[in-house]
């Protein structure tokens, strides 16, 4: 069987406090989307999703995305970025104009859009998205497609997501000197969602949480856009701090532990399950653990325990999180939990007893070509990305007759694009 002919390529960069990894996506000539490269490698120079040492982020960024395209195969010159810090957050806009009762047009929908622009207000900081998230007709909520019914008023939708400057600068900057162009930035929590969530959640609502290794994102969607978001500077990695402190151990064994042998459940037998500190490939000369025995090992049971105990804190600061977004109690609803943290055994389960809402693991979809190791929630943000790429959405900033195309550090988007997107959806 002759391999598909790809007519455009994504690349992609997540850069996490834990890992940054890189992934190169086509699209074939019948729109399906394949899977060419993937790679990763250990973090530098990101801290809680900042920049903090600009030489050794830029190596790393360079590192992942040469991986990736050795198993691509080809090479890219512009990616899109994952952001899960500088302070991102979420903005809902809603603007009308009269319409009199006619049939909506073209033009009807492009004035809408400009009109909405125009009610952005950053208040200093920077704008990643605002994109149309659905039209209302006098009121009526949910409108996929105006353009050719009647109305007294229509309404839009707009979904603003908003960034500290500086941090997305030194991000932008990173990626640059590692020889990339930059298509956008692409605030984390609306990358995941692109990888996992169904429509249908998105539009009766959904929580997404993203757990990273040192920052945890909390996104609410509700009418098909994200409505709600609050990034919490807790993440999977502050667990493995506290197994290395309670133990006295090196951080990279109680990281191993913690993925091996770790678990959000207590079982009954953990007392009496002796699990070994020091790996196959670790220096047996190294720490001996606090409280081990003769061999070097640790009752199961007491890592459970740190590992609970400091979950606890944790789902405690998202329920506070998503109350004060309005989803708790009658209001609450399905709570999907993604990001590398999500991938510690029994999770989901913890989750949805300490929340009492029912909680899935969030994966990113099946990709034609996505390796096993990379189908995991800790890849979804990277997933995410080139999903979104892919779909590319209208930005309206870039539209209204007296704008330039606007760039997207490093892509455009003009007004040409929308009215081909004008006319293949309406």
């Amino acid at each position: 069987m002759a391999s598909p002919r790809f007519n455009r390529y994504f690349g992609a960069v997540n850069t996490g406090s834990f890992r940054i990894s890189a992934m190169i996506m086509g699209q074939a000539e019948d729109g399906e989307l394949q899977v060419l490269g993937s790679g990763h490698r250990a973090s530098n120079g990101i801290k809680r999703g900042y920049v903090t040492d600009m030489a050794a982020a830029t190596y790393a960024i360079r590192d992942a995305v040469e991986r990736a395209e050795k198993n691509a195969g080809t090479s890219v010159q512009s990616v899109w970025v994952g952001c899960a810090g500088a302070g991102l957050a979420s903005q809902v806009s809603k603007v009308e104009i009269d319409i009199g009762g006619r049939r909506i047009e073209e033009e009807d929908i492009e004035h809408l859009l400009i009109a909405a622009r125009d009610t952005i207000q950053p208040d200093g900081r920077m704008v990643l998205h605002a994109q149309p998230a659905h039209y209302t007709l006098d009121g009526a909520h949910g409108v996929a497609n105006p353009k050719g019914l009647h109305a007294e008023r229509l309404g839009v939708d707009i979904h603003v997501m908003l960034a500290d400057g500086a941090p997305v600068r030194n991000l932008t900057e990173a990626v640059q000197n590692a020889h990339l162009d930059v298509e956008a930035i692409v605030a984390a929590p609306l990358a995941a969602g692109y990888a996992c969530l169904t429509e249908e959640e998105r539009e009766l609502g959904v929580a997404m949480v993203e757990i990273g290794g040192e920052v945890t994102n909390v996104a609410v969607y509700a009418g098909g856009m994200l409505l709600g978001l609050k990034a919490l500077p807790f993440g999977s990695g502050d667990i493995t701090d506290a197994i290395a402190s309670a133990f006295g151990i090196r951080r990279f064994q109680a990281e191993r532990l913690k993925c091996v042998s770790g678990s959000a459940i207590a079982s009954p037998t953990d007392h009496r399950e002796m699990i070994p500190v020091n790996g196959p490939g670790d220096d047996q000369a190294g720490p001996v653990a606090r409280g081990a025995d003769d061999k070097n090992r640790i009752a199961r049971a007491e890592l459970v325990s740190i590992v609970t105990q400091h979950l606890s804190g944790l789902t405690d600061e998202i329920g506070r999180a998503l109350k004060a977004m309005g989803f708790s109690g009658m209001r609450g609803g399905q709570v999907v939990m993604t990001g590398g943290g999500a991938e510690l055994a029994g999770l989901a389960e913890f989750a949805q007893g300490a929340l009492g809402m029912p909680v899935r693991i969030g994966r990113p979809p099946s990709l034609t070509g996505l390796p096993e190791a990379h189908a995991t929630p800790g890849f979804a943000t990277l997933a995410g990305l080139c999903l979104y790429a892919a779909d590319d959405p209208i930005d309206i900033r870039a539209i209204g007759a007296n704008s330039a195309p606007i760039s997207r550090l490093g892509g455009t988007l003009g007004i040409g694009k929308l009215w081909r997107a004008l006319r293949e959806n309406f």
